[in-house]
Protein backbone atom coordinates (compact mmCIF):
# COMPACT_ATOMS: atom_id res chain seq x y z
CA UNK A 1 0.00 0.00 0.00
CA UNK A 2 1.44 3.65 -1.06
CA UNK A 3 0.38 6.80 0.75
CA UNK A 4 0.02 9.13 -2.12
CA UNK A 5 1.81 12.28 -0.86
CA UNK A 6 0.06 15.30 -2.52
CA UNK A 7 2.23 17.87 -0.56
CA UNK A 8 5.62 16.42 -1.97
CA UNK A 9 4.24 16.34 -5.03
CA UNK A 10 3.51 19.70 -4.86
CA UNK A 11 6.98 21.03 -3.97
CA UNK A 12 8.25 19.24 -6.67
CA UNK A 13 6.26 20.88 -9.12
CA UNK A 14 6.85 24.57 -7.59
CA UNK A 15 10.54 23.62 -7.61
CA UNK A 16 10.31 23.29 -11.43
CA UNK A 17 8.13 26.19 -12.25
CA UNK A 18 10.72 28.52 -10.22
CA UNK A 19 13.27 27.51 -11.85
CA UNK A 20 11.38 27.72 -15.09
CA UNK A 21 10.53 31.56 -14.32
CA UNK A 22 13.92 32.30 -13.06
CA UNK A 23 14.90 32.31 -16.42
CA UNK A 24 12.09 34.89 -17.80
CA UNK A 25 12.96 38.46 -18.59
CA UNK A 26 9.29 39.39 -17.65
CA UNK A 27 7.63 37.42 -15.41
CA UNK A 28 4.05 36.05 -14.90
CA UNK A 29 1.23 37.96 -13.62
CA UNK A 30 -1.76 36.34 -11.63
CA UNK A 31 -4.78 38.42 -10.50
CA UNK A 32 -6.62 37.20 -8.01
CA UNK A 33 -10.00 39.14 -7.51
CA UNK A 34 -11.94 38.65 -4.12
CA UNK A 35 -15.48 39.90 -3.40
CA UNK A 36 -16.93 40.27 0.34
CA UNK A 37 -14.80 38.34 3.35
CA UNK A 38 -15.11 34.79 3.21
CA UNK A 39 -13.09 32.92 5.99
CA UNK A 40 -12.32 30.51 3.87
CA UNK A 41 -11.84 32.47 0.82
CA UNK A 42 -9.19 34.20 2.84
CA UNK A 43 -7.16 31.64 3.59
CA UNK A 44 -6.97 30.03 -0.10
CA UNK A 45 -6.26 33.26 -1.25
CA UNK A 46 -3.44 33.39 1.13
CA UNK A 47 -2.06 30.09 -0.32
CA UNK A 48 -2.07 31.37 -3.72
CA UNK A 49 -0.10 34.51 -2.49
CA UNK A 50 2.80 32.26 -0.86
CA UNK A 51 2.54 30.19 -4.05
CA UNK A 52 3.14 32.97 -6.29
CA UNK A 53 5.40 34.54 -4.27
CA UNK A 54 7.51 31.42 -4.20
CA UNK A 55 7.55 30.76 -7.80
CA UNK A 56 8.66 34.42 -8.69
CA UNK A 57 5.22 35.64 -10.16
CA UNK A 58 3.86 39.39 -10.27
CA UNK A 59 0.79 39.11 -8.09
CA UNK A 60 -2.26 41.24 -7.23
CA UNK A 61 -4.98 40.78 -5.22
CA UNK A 62 -8.23 43.27 -5.71
CA UNK A 63 -10.65 43.16 -2.87
CA UNK A 64 -13.90 44.09 -3.56
CA UNK A 65 -16.61 44.85 -0.98
CA UNK A 66 -19.98 42.41 -0.53
CA UNK A 67 -22.37 44.85 -2.40
CA UNK A 68 -20.54 45.18 -5.19
CA UNK A 69 -23.12 44.49 -8.26
CA UNK A 70 -22.03 41.73 -11.71
CA UNK A 71 -21.56 45.07 -13.97
CA UNK A 72 -18.91 46.36 -11.46
CA UNK A 73 -17.47 43.50 -11.56
CA UNK A 74 -17.61 42.98 -15.45
CA UNK A 75 -16.01 46.16 -15.37
CA UNK A 76 -12.72 45.22 -13.54
CA UNK A 77 -12.88 41.86 -15.61
CA UNK A 78 -12.74 43.26 -18.69
CA UNK A 79 -9.77 45.81 -17.70
CA UNK A 80 -7.86 42.99 -16.44
CA UNK A 81 -8.84 40.98 -19.73
CA UNK A 82 -7.67 44.01 -21.81
CA UNK A 83 -3.95 44.52 -20.03
CA UNK A 84 -1.42 42.36 -21.35
CA UNK A 85 0.92 42.37 -18.55
CA UNK A 86 -2.26 40.52 -16.69
CA UNK A 87 -1.30 36.51 -17.66
CA UNK A 88 -4.05 34.53 -15.16
CA UNK A 89 -7.21 36.02 -13.88
CA UNK A 90 -8.67 33.96 -10.64
CA UNK A 91 -12.33 35.28 -9.33
CA UNK A 92 -12.68 33.78 -6.01
CA UNK A 93 -15.31 31.83 -5.36
CA UNK A 94 -18.15 31.47 -3.37
CA UNK A 95 -19.26 35.15 -4.97
CA UNK A 96 -21.47 36.83 -2.82
CA UNK A 97 -25.72 35.61 -3.95
CA UNK A 98 -26.42 38.80 -5.96
CA UNK A 99 -23.52 38.33 -8.55
CA UNK A 100 -24.28 36.29 -11.64
CA UNK A 101 -21.41 33.15 -10.73
CA UNK A 102 -22.06 32.01 -14.74
CA UNK A 103 -21.42 35.40 -16.45
CA UNK A 104 -18.83 36.34 -14.35
CA UNK A 105 -16.68 33.19 -15.08
CA UNK A 106 -17.33 33.41 -18.60
CA UNK A 107 -16.22 37.17 -18.35
CA UNK A 108 -12.45 36.13 -18.22
CA UNK A 109 -10.75 35.69 -21.29
CA UNK A 110 -10.49 31.54 -21.72
CA UNK A 111 -6.87 32.11 -22.44
CA UNK A 112 -6.06 34.13 -19.01
CA UNK A 113 -8.90 31.35 -17.21
CA UNK A 114 -6.52 30.25 -14.66
CA UNK A 115 -8.81 28.34 -12.81
CA UNK A 116 -9.96 26.21 -16.33
CA UNK A 117 -13.64 27.26 -15.65
CA UNK A 118 -14.85 29.14 -18.61
CA UNK A 119 -17.26 27.11 -21.11
CA UNK A 120 -14.39 27.37 -23.51
CA UNK A 121 -12.09 25.88 -21.83
CA UNK A 122 -14.36 23.47 -20.69
CA UNK A 123 -15.03 22.42 -24.42
CA UNK A 124 -11.70 22.15 -25.08
CA UNK A 125 -11.12 19.58 -22.50
CA UNK A 126 -14.05 17.62 -24.10
CA UNK A 127 -12.27 17.37 -27.57
CA UNK A 128 -9.18 16.77 -25.48
CA UNK A 129 -7.28 19.81 -26.96
CA UNK A 130 -4.75 21.93 -25.05
CA UNK A 131 -6.07 24.47 -22.22
CA UNK A 132 -6.36 25.43 -19.39
CA UNK A 133 -8.24 22.98 -16.86
CA UNK A 134 -9.54 22.69 -13.83
CA UNK A 135 -6.78 22.92 -10.85
CA UNK A 136 -7.92 19.75 -8.78
CA UNK A 137 -8.71 17.56 -11.34
CA UNK A 138 -5.40 18.15 -13.44
CA UNK A 139 -4.02 18.37 -10.06
CA UNK A 140 -4.75 14.64 -9.68
CA UNK A 141 -3.91 13.45 -12.81
CA UNK A 142 -0.29 14.68 -12.19
CA UNK A 143 -0.38 12.71 -9.19
CA UNK A 144 -1.24 9.58 -11.18
CA UNK A 145 1.48 10.87 -13.28
CA UNK A 146 4.07 11.53 -10.83
CA UNK A 147 3.62 7.97 -9.30
CA UNK A 148 3.63 6.03 -12.86
CA UNK A 149 0.00 5.00 -12.45
CA UNK A 150 -1.23 4.43 -15.80
CA UNK A 151 -5.28 4.79 -16.08
CA UNK A 152 -5.39 3.05 -19.83
CA UNK A 153 -7.81 0.45 -19.29
CA UNK A 154 -8.58 0.99 -15.92
CA UNK A 155 -12.50 0.91 -14.74
CA UNK A 156 -12.36 4.72 -12.80
CA UNK A 157 -15.80 5.69 -10.81
CA UNK A 158 -16.02 9.37 -9.82
CA UNK A 159 -18.44 10.38 -7.31
CA UNK A 160 -19.65 13.88 -7.41
CA UNK A 161 -20.74 15.79 -11.31
CA UNK A 162 -19.74 19.55 -10.36
CA UNK A 163 -18.14 21.84 -12.74
CA UNK A 164 -14.98 22.19 -10.72
CA UNK A 165 -14.09 18.32 -10.27
CA UNK A 166 -16.77 15.77 -11.24
CA UNK A 167 -17.37 16.73 -14.94
CA UNK A 168 -13.48 17.44 -15.53
CA UNK A 169 -12.20 14.78 -13.69
CA UNK A 170 -14.60 12.10 -15.69
CA UNK A 171 -13.06 14.27 -18.87
CA UNK A 172 -9.43 13.91 -18.05
CA UNK A 173 -9.73 10.19 -17.35
CA UNK A 174 -11.34 9.30 -20.38
CA UNK A 175 -9.11 11.39 -22.31
CA UNK A 176 -6.34 9.10 -21.03
CA UNK A 177 -7.94 6.17 -21.55
CA UNK A 178 -9.71 4.69 -18.71
CA UNK A 179 -13.51 3.44 -18.37
CA UNK A 180 -15.23 5.99 -16.70
CA UNK A 181 -18.57 5.76 -14.94
CA UNK A 182 -19.82 8.93 -13.11
CA UNK A 183 -21.89 9.19 -9.81
CA UNK A 184 -24.04 11.57 -8.08
CA UNK A 185 -27.01 11.88 -5.77
CA UNK A 186 -29.24 10.67 -8.13
CA UNK A 187 -27.15 7.21 -8.70
CA UNK A 188 -28.80 4.06 -7.56
CA UNK A 189 -27.36 1.59 -5.75
CA UNK A 190 -24.27 3.29 -5.74
CA UNK A 191 -21.94 -0.17 -4.06
CA UNK A 192 -22.18 -1.52 -7.21
CA UNK A 193 -20.50 0.65 -8.74
CA UNK A 194 -17.40 1.60 -6.23
CA UNK A 195 -17.05 -2.19 -5.51
CA UNK A 196 -16.31 -2.67 -9.39
CA UNK A 197 -13.59 0.78 -9.27
CA UNK A 198 -9.93 0.38 -10.13
CA UNK A 199 -9.52 4.10 -9.35
CA UNK A 200 -11.97 5.64 -7.02
CA UNK A 201 -12.17 9.53 -6.84
CA UNK A 202 -15.08 10.50 -4.00
CA UNK A 203 -16.01 14.23 -4.43
CA UNK A 204 -19.66 14.18 -2.28
CA UNK A 205 -18.39 16.34 0.81
CA UNK A 206 -19.64 13.92 3.36
CA UNK A 207 -17.33 12.91 6.22
CA UNK A 208 -16.30 9.62 5.74
CA UNK A 209 -18.73 8.33 3.22
CA UNK A 210 -16.72 5.63 1.58
CA UNK A 211 -15.80 2.87 3.79
CA UNK A 212 -13.56 -0.61 3.70
CA UNK A 213 -17.64 -2.32 2.29
CA UNK A 214 -17.72 0.19 -0.59
CA UNK A 215 -13.98 -0.51 -2.04
CA UNK A 216 -12.28 -3.09 -4.48
CA UNK A 217 -8.80 -4.68 -3.04
CA UNK A 218 -6.04 -3.17 -4.28
CA UNK A 219 -7.85 -0.28 -5.81
CA UNK A 220 -6.88 3.60 -5.78
CA UNK A 221 -8.61 5.72 -3.62
CA UNK A 222 -8.50 9.53 -4.60
CA UNK A 223 -10.21 11.51 -1.70
CA UNK A 224 -11.60 14.97 -2.28
CA UNK A 225 -13.57 15.62 0.15
CA UNK A 226 -12.61 18.54 2.84
CA UNK A 227 -14.68 17.88 6.19
CA UNK A 228 -15.16 17.61 9.65
CA UNK A 229 -15.79 14.75 11.98
CA UNK A 230 -17.89 14.43 15.10
CA UNK A 231 -14.97 15.52 17.08
CA UNK A 232 -13.97 18.49 14.58
CA UNK A 233 -11.17 16.89 12.87
CA UNK A 234 -10.43 16.97 9.18
CA UNK A 235 -10.98 14.40 7.21
CA UNK A 236 -12.20 13.34 3.62
CA UNK A 237 -15.05 11.67 1.92
CA UNK A 238 -13.49 8.02 2.63
CA UNK A 239 -12.63 6.63 5.96
CA UNK A 240 -9.36 6.19 5.96
CA UNK A 241 -8.49 4.13 8.83
CA UNK A 242 -10.96 1.19 7.76
CA UNK A 243 -9.75 1.52 3.76
CA UNK A 244 -6.44 2.07 4.33
CA UNK A 245 -5.51 -1.65 4.58
CA UNK A 246 -7.89 -3.15 1.58
CA UNK A 247 -5.77 -0.83 -1.01
CA UNK A 248 -2.85 -0.20 -3.21
CA UNK A 249 -3.20 3.75 -3.14
CA UNK A 250 -4.42 5.92 -1.16
CA UNK A 251 -4.31 9.96 -0.60
CA UNK A 252 -4.60 11.48 2.52
CA UNK A 253 -6.99 14.35 3.90
CA UNK A 254 -5.34 16.71 4.47
CA UNK A 255 -2.06 16.09 2.32
CA UNK A 256 -3.31 14.51 -0.72
CA UNK A 257 -5.36 16.34 -3.57
CA UNK A 258 -5.91 19.54 -1.70
CA UNK A 259 -1.86 20.76 -2.18
CA UNK A 260 -2.03 19.52 -5.67
CA UNK A 261 -4.66 22.39 -6.72
CA UNK A 262 -2.23 25.48 -5.53
CA UNK A 263 0.28 23.59 -7.54
CA UNK A 264 -1.74 23.59 -10.81
CA UNK A 265 -2.81 26.92 -10.15
CA UNK A 266 0.76 27.71 -10.44
CA UNK A 267 1.23 25.41 -13.43
CA UNK A 268 -1.45 27.49 -15.08
CA UNK A 269 -0.56 30.69 -14.58
CA UNK A 270 3.53 29.85 -16.59
CA UNK A 271 0.99 27.67 -19.45
CA UNK A 272 -1.26 30.58 -19.54
CA UNK A 273 1.63 32.96 -19.89
CA UNK A 274 3.24 30.65 -22.79
CA UNK A 275 0.61 30.11 -24.90
CA UNK A 276 -0.41 33.64 -24.78
CA UNK A 277 3.27 34.40 -26.09
CA UNK A 278 3.08 31.41 -28.74
CA UNK A 279 5.66 29.28 -27.00
CA UNK A 280 4.93 25.85 -27.39
CA UNK A 281 7.96 24.47 -24.80
CA UNK A 282 5.46 23.68 -21.72
CA UNK A 283 6.70 22.43 -18.91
Amino acid sequence: MTIIDGKKIKEQVLEELKEEVSKLDIKPTLVVIQAGNDDASNVYIRQKEKMANYIGYNYRHIKLAEEINTDELLKIINKLNEDDSVNGILVQMPLPKHIDIDTIQNAVLPEKDVDGLTDVNAGLLFHNKKALFSCTPYGIMELFKRYNICVEGLHAVVIGRSNLVGKPMSMMLTNAGATVTLCHSKTKNLEKYTKDADILISCVGKAKFIDDTMVKDDSIIIDVGINRDNNLKLCGDVDYDKVISKVKYITPVPGGVGPMTVAMLGYNVLLAYKMQRGINNVI
